[in-house]
């Protein structure tokens, strides 16, 4: 099969059966995700997305019995996106009769198909309606007795994507003079690398700019941290996944947060990028007085 130029995630199936954790867990993967959305609208969302420059690349969409008028239209819209050249995985989750009464009941919410009379009679409906996407699935998951956990890790081995295209890495850099960041998951000090603020030519200069990462990186202990902590980042990563965590925040702190931890931040940010990550950054303090 040719390869994408898009990685697109539909996931449908019964009201109930998990769709909203499923679209929460691909967010947390770090996708673009779209609940509810109507069928007749996929073309245009995927042309909009294409035309992104690879900003969108990665695209999850629950569409359900909520769009009932649009399902009849489903097989057009996929057609259209064929002809873009993307290609679309589904995931059709259920449940069994049983437990999608016992969920409406405890959540006391009205099943979207309540207009034909009572709850069983409204689920099997729904059954009847979603037969013919249910056989076009790519991958059919029954939720009846998978805890919201292990639905995650299902989700992770289904992926149709490695690893390193699921993590998103967001590096922050700071001053610990001014308080340590509160959402770090992952805190690292380099206040023990030599300090560009004693250098003249350096002092207004940030750790963006070139001189200065030179002048950190002159520093004999530079690399060697760095190795150690690309080391440690490729262990972690594995471990976060296997628990369902796809976002990893690295905060890394000097003094001041203008000069030694932005450069050793935008390295790290260059290198994880070599490795085919996924990496925002942020410089929290690199302007602060």
């Amino acid at each position: 099969m040719e390869e994408s130029l898009l990685n697109l995630i539909i996931i449908t199936g019964f009201s109930g059966a998990g769709k909203s954790l499923a679209i929460r867990c691909y967010e947390d993967m770090g996708y673009f995700c779209i609940d509810n959305l109507p069928v007749t609208l996929i073309p245009k969302l995927i042309e909009l997305c294409l035309q992104s420059e690879g900003k969108i690349k990665d695209v999850a969409l629950v569409i359900d019995i909520r769009g009932k008028e649009f399902f009849d239209s489903l097989r057009n819209s996929l057609d259209s996106i064929h002809k873009m050249g993307v290609k679309e995985k589904i995931i059709f989750l259920e449940a069994s009769e049983e437990v999608l009464i016992r969920r409406y009941k405890e959540t006391r919410r009205p099943h979207p198909l309540s207009e034909f009379g009572s709850l069983t009679e409204s689920i099997r409906e729904e059954r009847r309606i979603l037969e013919p996407i249910r056989e076009i699935a790519d991958y059919i998951i029954d939720t009846s007795r998978t805890p919201p956990s292990q639905l995650k890790e299902v989700l992770q081995k289904l992926s149709l994507f490695k690893t390193k295209d699921t993590i998103v890495f967001n590096l922050e850099s700071f001053g610990y003079k001014f308080g340590l960041p509160l959402d770090a998951d992952l805190l690292l000090d380099v206040r023990f690398l030599n300090n560009p603020f004693y250098e003249p030519e350096l002092r207004l200069k940030t750790g963006l700019d070139k001189e200065v990462k030179d002048y950190v990186m002159q520093d004999a202990s530079a690399e060697k941290f760095l190795k150690k902590v690309e080391d440690f980042v490729e262990f972690l990563i594995p471990q976060y996944a296997r628990l369902g965590k796809y976002q990893i925040t690295i905060a890394v702190g000097c003094t001041g947060g203008r000069h030694r931890s932005p450069a050793i931040v935008e390295i790290l940010k260059e290198r994880l990028e070599e490795k085919g990550y996924k990496v925002v950054v942020h410089h929290r303090d690199i302007e602060a007085e």
